[in-house]
């Protein structure tokens, strides 16, 4: 089984909190839409928000939860959108699974897991030849801190060893570049010096009302050296059919 670090409650805490940054959320999920196909998996869906959010754009979608209690809580939040299935999922897994998603989505989870190559490879795996593995991970390990270590987070990525994994296990890149430059100076401030957990409050959403759609703005016309998050899509190799 894969090794995830981290208390559960605080994880919990977090992604609450972090689930009232609307404009930071809709934001990523603009930017993996293009990849998603006609089946997409996400792993690691943690309450559920991003699907909730891609599920109107898919035929069928498939949410994956590793930790039991908070799978029994998606299952339940997602009991109504008739074209989602909920499954209990930890990469990389004991025996390989061989899959047909169109592709495999997976924001803020990679960082927590120990054999990362082994977890790239088994979304490789699910997905099906020419298929999409899309990923956002938080960026530079200056920035690892109180917050990262509570929340299990292993390493932070560069493009440089975001590619190099991804290349490692057996996929091809096609995009890879930085994401809100301006709240990597924010999160360094606030959890390295000011030594606060990212969750709820002031603080967020005035970033997520005020700052982050200028932030938005500005990198879609050019592409920062550097940011809070790396995003990445890569393809799995092969010929797709059809």
């Amino acid at each position: 089984m894969a090794e995830i670090t981290g208390d559960q409650r605080v994880q919990s805490e977090v992604l609450e909190g972090l689930a009232t940054a609307v404009n930071h959320r809709r934001w990523f999920v603009e930017l993996a839409i293009p990849y998603l196909g006609d089946n997409p998996i996400e792993i690691g869906s943690g309450l559920g928000d991003y699907v909730l959010e891609w599920a109107p754009h898919v035929p069928r979608f498939t949410a994956t939860e590793a930790d039991p209690d908070r799978l029994v809580a998606l299952k339940d939040r997602l009991s109504g959108e008739s074209n989602v299935e909920v499954r209990q999922m930890l990469l990389p897994q004991p025996e390989p699974e061989r899959g047909d998603y169109s592709a495999a989505v997976s924001y803020n989870v990679l960082e927590h897991i120990v054999d990362h190559v082994g977890a790239l490879r088994a979304m490789r795996d699910l997905v099906r030849p020419g298929g999409a593995v899309v990923l956002i991970v938080p960026a530079f390990q200056f920035a690892l801190g109180p917050a990262d270590i509570a929340t299990g987070h292993v390493r932070r990525y560069t493009k440089k060893t975001m590619r190099a994994a991804l290349t490692e296990a057996g996929l091809t890149v096609e995009r890879l570049h930085y994401a809100n430059a301006l709240g990597l100076i924010g999160y360094y401030m606030a959890t390295n010096v000011f030594r606060l957990m990212p969750k709820e409050g002031p603080m967020v959403k005035v970033y997520d009302s005020l700052v982050l759609p200028v932030t938005k703005a500005a990198e879609q016309l050019v592409r920062p050296p550097f940011g809070q998050s790396v995003f990445a899509v890569a393809r799995v190799p092969g010929t797709p059919e059809g």
